[in-house]
């Protein structure tokens, strides 16, 4: 039976910080750790569509960057663990650019998602905004591809079908091509679509 490589040990920030502390030691524990902090406040009491609480995410984006694409660079990290805080708390870039740096301030607000205007559609500001990838910074892209693949690594829980197929549409649309090329994530997606492949529904000719 085909499988792929899933992430998710890293529950808690006791457990990543003993992970790290292994793989990555040259990373501050207690940068990241403020991090952490900052975003667990942000986020409160949100849940992932699962049902898990929001801080497991952030901790496995950690995860896929550190034990999957081999990332080592402190600033990349704590952006990883706020790269939501932005778009879905009431912190802003200012804030986060104050406590932790003008290049995490500048990649967090490269995965933000513009919020529509009163005379736009949702999925064209969303289009838009995944569009705009393409032009990003490697940091960013390395970003963006761990969030993604957070979110769809276990595409199978969502608790919406039609969800599952949108969600997996547009990862082979847009994120399956900016992983080209990218050492590790090329090879984890193209893993991860053929995994879902019953998921496909005519993206094969789409995108090859």
């Amino acid at each position: 039976m085909m499988t792929h490589r899933v992430f998710g040990a890293w529950h808690d920030w006791d457990t990543a910080r003993r992970q790290l502390a292994v793989l990555a030691p040259e990373v501050s524990a207690q940068r990241l750790g403020e991090a952490v902090s900052f975003a667990e406040e942000a986020h409160g009491d949100q849940k992932r569509p699962a049902g898990e609480p929001y801080v497991e995410h952030l901790l496995e984006v950690v995860e896929i960057l550190v034990s999957g694409a081999g990332v080592r660079d402190e600033d990349l990290l704590v952006a990883a663990v706020l790269h939501d805080v932005v778009e879905d708390t009431d912190r802003t870039a200012g804030e986060v650019g104050e406590r932790f740096g003008p290049r995490v301030e500048e990649w967090v607000g490269w995965v933000t998602k513009p919020r529509p205007e009163a005379h736009e559609e949702p999925a064209e500001v969303r289009d838009r905004y995944l569009l705009s990838l393409r032009s990003a910074p490697p940091e960013v892209l390395l970003l963006k591809l761990a969030d993604r693949f957070s979110n769809v690594q276990r595409l199978d829980t969502h608790p919406r079908p039609e969800k599952r197929r949108s969600y997996y549409r547009e990862t082979c649309r847009h994120l399956v091509p900016l992983a080209a090329g990218v050492p590790w994530f090329e090879a984890a997606f193209e893993e991860w679509r053929e995994f879902y492949r019953h998921l496909e529904d005519g993206v094969a000719a789409a995108t090859a």
